[in-house]
């Protein structure tokens, strides 16, 4: 599976920082069939947000979590919607029309890389439970994942905008629904979604009378006003698991002029020796021709953004983890939520903006118990971030000058790609139409 769920190994009680807790998850109480599929695939022991959450969600409470990418919580909230529906049969709507499909359980997630990978994870535990679930999202397959959906489901996974697509054209209803959850809920905002989301919401049975599950990387005012609004009473858990990877982390800074972070880029990729990069920067822009200047030396590398064909996004990600493609660059927006296994190193070309984001990037690596290194470039543009995030990871970050032969001197530096004239669209409306479509 490509979240993190367990081990089948017992966590070693020395081990200075550990990723499993010493709980079962067959002890937790699942459904049988679920643990029949646990055990078959020899995921044992829990993560700690699965430890703190599923007790209250097998028991019928809503929950709003706070846990980032890696830690389990896929699985979490996958365990604790098929368990409810397993052990209630669904209770009949005399209001949806007979033509409609009637899914019991509504997953949301910002992307559709995630909602990708919540599927593929859901498949896995669903396998022995005669559960169906069924996954849409925008960019591709529109009229294979419309069927899908009108053949009937339980498990309805997707993002907003094909969501409700297939919503107002009257293909499934939400009258049904027992269990709602809402994945990385703090990037629903970022996105743009919010009013998606409390759309979707308002169509579902009132909270009381649903199981209310949501996650997010950070449990904001505006998170959590969200949860109070559609949710039932719901019980804050908060999983400080960054911390902990953080500390498996070699993390370094250098410090260098924006004119000179290219060569810098080039010469600290030539003394990685092997391994998968990601490399984060702030702009798409940036991102094109940091691609088109490895590639114009020698490296092989690919971009990761949003308005890259669905298709191709999948055969990119494919290829970055199998191997294949050495060097991925990538927003924060373009690469949330996705599982990246045995990432080696994280360059932060562009130092974010946002503390939080720095901990999220630099999380991509030292997964598993495995460590990793993150480096950093501290230009004069974007070095006004680094008191904030140091006093966010409360310690200061080993810094230093690059030595003159960590440049690379011989390199084709690529120029900016030229932009496409708009077609005279309203900006704003233009933007808003491509990230519903692109998510």
């Amino acid at each position: 599976m490509t979240q993190h769920l367990a081990s089948a190994e017992a966590p070693d009680p020395g081990a200075e920082k550990k990723l499993l807790t010493d709980k079962r998850l067959a002890d937790l109480g699942l459904h049988e069939s679920i643990v029949k599929g646990l055990n078959s695939q020899g995921f044992i022991y829990a993560t700690p947000i699965q430890a703190q959450t599923l007790p209250l969600a097998l028991a019928g409470g809503d929950i709003a979590g706070q846990a980032h990418t890696g830690t389990g919580k896929t699985a979490a909230f996958l365990l604790a919607t098929l368990d409810r529906l397993l052990r209630e049969p669904p209770e009949p709507s005399e209001h949806a029309p007979s033509e409609a499909s009637q899914p019991r359980a509504l997953i949301l997630a910002p992307t559709r890389e995630l909602a990708d990978q919540i599927y593929q994870d859901a498949l896995a535990l669903a396998a022995d439970t005669g559960l169906k679930c069924v996954v849409c999202y925008g960019g591709t397959g529109y009229d294979t994942q419309r069927q899908a959906v009108a053949d009937g489901v339980d498990i309805l996974i997707g993002t907003p905008g094909r969501l409700i697509d297939y919503y107002k054209q009257k293909i499934f209803t939400l009258k049904a629904i027992e269990v709602a959850v809402l994945d990385e809920a703090d990037r629903m905002f970022d996105l743009g979604f919010i009013n998606d989301i409390r759309y979707l919401f308002r169509k579902m049975p009132a909270p009381e009378r649903r199981q209310n599950l949501l996650f997010s990387a950070t449990l904001s005012h505006r998170v959590l006003e969200l949860a109070y609004e559609h949710m039932n009473s719901p019980k804050l858990v908060q999983a400080d698991t960054e911390t902990v990877n953080i500390d498996a982390i070699e993390q370094t800074l250098y410090h260098v002029s924006k004119d000179d972070k290219l060569a810098l880029l080039a010469g600290t990729l030539r003394r990685i020796d092997s391994g998968r990069t990601l490399i984060f920067i702030n702009t798409k822009r940036m991102a094109e021709r940091i691609e088109d200047t490895l590639n114009a030396n020698g490296f092989s590398a690919a971009t990761l953004s949003g308005d890259v064909a669905q298709n191709k996004r999948l055969r990119l990600l494919e290829e970055f983890k199998s191997g294949q493609l050495p060097i991925m660059v990538a927003t924060d927006v373009a690469a949330r939520g996705l599982h990246i296994p045995d990432v080696s190193h994280v360059i932060n070309y562009d130092l974010p903006q946002d503390a939080q984001d720095y901990v999220h990037r630099i999380g991509r690596t030292a997964r598993a118990g495995n460590t990793g290194h993150a480096i950093s470039f501290a230009c004069e543009e974007y070095v006004y971030s680094l008191p904030d995030i140091e006093a966010y990871i409360e310690h200061k970050i080993s810094a230093q000058m690059p030595p003159d032969d960590y440049f690379a001197r011989d390199i084709t530096i690529s120029p900016a790609r030229k932009r496409k004239p708009r077609s005279g669209r309203h900006k704003s409306g233009d933007n808003r139409q491509r990230s519903r479509h692109s998510h």
